[in-house]
């Protein structure tokens, strides 16, 4: 009888990380490549295995003068363009790796440039926010989505709508921890409105410059953190007027610096990260994979 293949994921290292407790598996494939499908995420998002919000798969860089090209799976097999805590993450560890605390990567949502500071916090330019319709993506033609009412959830208000590399609503609300995250979340998520889902959150401000914020994100639920939705409320407290252009946003996890630079329109997002553990994956781990 033939023996059963091995997953080719199988023995290969890992590194589980955290950017404010938003849960980070690092796959480094640079040396030999290999696809991770969507089957194989969700196997090892196992609570009783690798438990992540987000893998972060690094591939042999496509451009020149980049590190790695970055594929980001969620925890339930889809892709994402983005996971700003993420970024930190592996921008932590190729400084470890280099020695140098500068790191640029390639995403699907673009360049990544990343500087790890003296005090170890990490610094992403998470690029440009985008506002129209066709890009964050809608379903249908919204002229000004900086406001704009979600049929079935009038109640809770405009939401400001915008991509950071992957689409966000950000509705701003009396008080974000009295909000049900998940049922909301959930149901906006999928809603008709968002083709292709989207990060749903809820913010509050507690002060000029800071912002009280609760997520939902797409393809992983309720997270501690969110590095994309706190650079979109960010940006959408800013368009709307409600702050400047520098913000706190402070997320179960802790706080995350935001800055839209206003030269070059750029998202600079400042934070910590925390290394867990490392190990190999085994093949028990990938059993329900195939």
């Amino acid at each position: 009888m033939a023996r059963p293949a091995v997953n080719p994921l199988a023995n290969r290292p890992f590194v589980k990380m955290n950017g404010l407790g938003n849960e980070i598996l690092v796959l480094d494939l640079r040396a030999d490549p290999v696809e991770v499908p969507a089957a194989a995420a969700r196997a090892l998002a196992r609570p009783s295995v690798l438990p992540f919000d987000q893998a972060m798969v690094l591939y042999p860089p496509r451009r020149e003068g980049t590190a790695a090209f970055v594929r980001i799976l969620n925890s339930d097999g889809s892709f994402s363009a983005a996971c700003g805590n993420g970024t930190r993450c592996i921008a932590a560890l190729e400084a470890e790796r280099t020695g140098a605390p500068h790191a640029l990567f390639e995403s699907e949502a673009g360049l990544l440039d990343c500087l790890v500071r003296p005090d170890g916090q990490v610094e992403v330019d998470m690029g440009a926010p985008r506002f129209d319709w066709r890009d964050i993506p809608l379903a249908r033609d919204v002229a000004e989505t900086a406001q704009v009412i979600v049929p079935g959830f009038e109640a809770l208000g405009p939401t400001s709508l915008v991509s950071m590399g992957n689409p966000h609503a950000v509705f701003f609300v009396p008080d974000a921890n009295a909000v049900d995250v998940e049922k909301l979340g959930a149901a906006l998520e999928h809603h008709p409105l968002f083709p292709e889902r989207a990060n749903i959150s809820f913010a509050s401000l507690t002060a000029p410059d800071r912002i009280l914020l609760h997520v939902w994100e797409r393809g992983a639920g309720r997270t501690r953190a969110c590095g994309t939705a706190a650079c979109a409320t960010g940006v959408s407290a800013a368009r709307t007027g409600r702050t400047g252009r520098s913000v706190t946003v402070t997320l179960p996890g802790g706080d995350l610096e935001i800055s839209w630079r206003e030269a070059d329109g750029h998202v600079l997002m400042t934070g910590p990260v925390e290394h867990e553990f490392s190990g190999t994956l085994s093949p028990a781990m990938l059993e329900e994979a195939a």
